[in-house]
């Protein structure tokens, strides 16, 4: 007997499972995922409506909600040219907690064909991404302003101001590389910048620019001045953000 077709989508996303599961029981949350026009009932039986960008529209209702572990909803097109009709399929999405955040794993099934599944599959793996970025971009108010507490690490003298810095914007196995360090935790960081404050003196580092963010990445231009204003040197820091809205990794690149 031959498998019934299905979708199986699999997502690691950096933010909290109680985060990521709201945008699938919040209506405002779920049209910033998916366009104008979308919305959400959640409860059992409460309906599901896809509005896309081209002003199609998919729909199905709530099966079971159990926060914030599951969602399970049937799911169609409206069109006539769908292959599924509306709720005509079923979607079932579970989150599990992850080291980095929330493992998101979406099964679709009911498929009255395997050329019908093919037809999501694209459409699945592209939504999803979406999905990630939408969700980091809702935290990029807090991983900013671990970025300026960063920087402002980088530019304290006082060693326990710097430590509570450190420790606001950066998890405690942060890792940190460049030219001139290779360095793990905020201890390790802490003396390194401790480090620069004796052999240069008056140096300090300062933002130039917004981040540019990525999912849970960012790129950060900065620029280190003397104590006249001079720039001495330039470069960009990619960092990497847990789910915390912490920075977990940055990467230091001199004269980019």
């Amino acid at each position: 007997m031959r498998n019934a077709p299905e979708v199986v989508r699999r997502i690691e996303i950096a933010a909290r499972r109680e985060t990521v599961f709201r945008y699938f029981t919040d209506s405002a949350r779920f049209t910033a995922w998916w366009s104008e026009g979308s919305f959400v009932e959640p409860r059992p039986g409460g309906r599901v409506v896809i509005r896309y960008p081209n002003g199609e529209r998919a729909s199905g209702v709530f099966r079971e909600i159990v926060p914030p572990a599951r969602v399970v909803f049937t799911f169609g097109g409206e069109g006539p040219t769908s292959p599924i009709p509306p709720g005509g399929s079923t979607v079932t999405v579970t989150l599990e907690e992850s080291p980095r955040g929330t493992l998101l794993t979406l099964r679709h099934t009911d498929f009255p064909s395997a050329e019908a599944a093919g037809h999501f599959e694209q459409g699945w793996r592209y939504q999803l991404s979406v999905f990630s970025r939408v969700v980091a971009a809702a935290q990029s108010e807090a991983a900013s302003a671990a970025v300026d507490r960063w920087f402002a690490a980088w530019n304290e003298d006082d060693g326990g101001k710097r430590r509570a810095l450190l420790s606001e914007s950066a998890a405690p196995d942060v890792t940190f590389c460049d030219d001139y360090g290779a360095l793990a935790g905020p201890d390790d960081l802490g003396a390194q910048i401790a480090a620069t404050k004796i052999y240069m003196p008056g140096l300090r580092l300062e933002r130039a620019g917004d981040p540019l963010f990525s999912h849970h990445h960012a790129l950060v231009r900065w620029e280190a001045r003397d104590a006249s204003g001079a720039v001495r040197g330039k470069g960009v820091n990619a960092m990497t953000f847990g789910p915390d809205g912490k920075i977990v990794r940055v990467v230091g690149f001199w004269g980019a």
